[in-house]
């Protein structure tokens, strides 16, 4: 497990859900802080993918344990 400096609990949440609640956070986080995003929602892979694209932010780890997808994000 990453070290991380926020966790958003976006589990039985439906899209658009999760990557609004991944934008909102980021946008309040400092440079170089991480943020762990775990997801239960199929369609938060490619959401959060493309929202990282935009915002310029990196995924430095993802997985999938059981049903949850974990995300790890850091702020640039």
């Amino acid at each position: 497990m990453l070290e991380f400096q926020y966790e958003l609990d976006a589990r039985d949440d439906s899209c658009p859900s999760p990557v609004i609640k991944t934008k909102q956070q980021l946008l309040s986080m400092n440079s170089g802080e991480v943020l762990h995003v775990m997801a239960t929602d199929p369609n938060a892979t490619e959401d959060i993918g493309l929202l990282l694209a935009t915002l310029h932010d990196e995924l430095i780890q993802t997985d999938k344990q059981d049903s949850v997808f974990h995300f790890y994000i850091r702020k640039k």
